[in-house]
């Protein structure tokens, strides 16, 4: 089984320049040659946008915790509170694509939610396989008193550039995402 995997992957890095090409649209490897990478030499891991946005979230959700901690509230569950509190009332399915996640995740976070009170998940009447969640009292209460200490982890997370300099790295993530949006679990970002 392995074998035949490994021969498929082989196969198809040996083609797909060729596929490439008679497409008229240029492989990664093809672009790397034509701006002087050579593809033997490594490429530290400082200088590669994959591991530093990996390790820059890593360091956004250490400062999270330590900010907004005591409030028992991941960043994931914080931002579906502020999608509900934007929305007032939403299905799982809308609400997962407003956060980029899958419905799974973003439900199992829903339900977690909805045992501390915090949303309601009743059923929708007019179509019985949905939920339409809210905030409670209690979730907008939360949300209310934690968006200060979110914001302090935000600023934290950007802390050592100057306020021209968060503006444009913001500015150019939220053009990365909007040029990759069908990515992934990608969605368009709630305004």
């Amino acid at each position: 089984m392995m074998r035949g995997l490994e021969s498929r992957y082989w196969t198809l890095q040996r083609t797909a320049p060729a596929i490439g090409a008679q497409t008229g649209r240029r492989s990664l490897r093809q672009r790397q040659s034509r701006a002087g990478a050579a593809a033997h030499e490594p490429w530290p891991l400082a200088e590669r946008p994959g591991f530093l946005i990996r390790r820059l979230h890593q360091i956004h959700a250490a400062l999270f915790q330590q900010a907004c901690g005591r409030f028992e509230i991941t960043p994931l569950q914080y931002s579906l509170l502020s999608a509900l509190a934007a929305r007032k009332t939403a299905d799982q399915t809308t609400l997962a694509a407003d956060i980029a996640l899958d419905r799974t995740t973003t439900t199992g976070a829903l339900k977690r939610l909805e045992a501390r009170q915090l949303v309601e998940r009743p059923v929708d009447a007019a179509d019985r396989r949905a939920r339409l969640c809210r905030l409670t009292r209690a979730g907008a209460a939360l949300l209310a008193r934690i968006e200060g200490a979110a914001r302090t982890a935000h600023e934290s997370t950007l802390e050592g550039l100057s306020p021209r300099e968060r503006g444009q790295f913001v500015a150019m993530m939220q053009r990365i995402v909007a040029r990759n949006a069908d990515q992934g679990a990608g969605a368009p970002l709630l305004d």
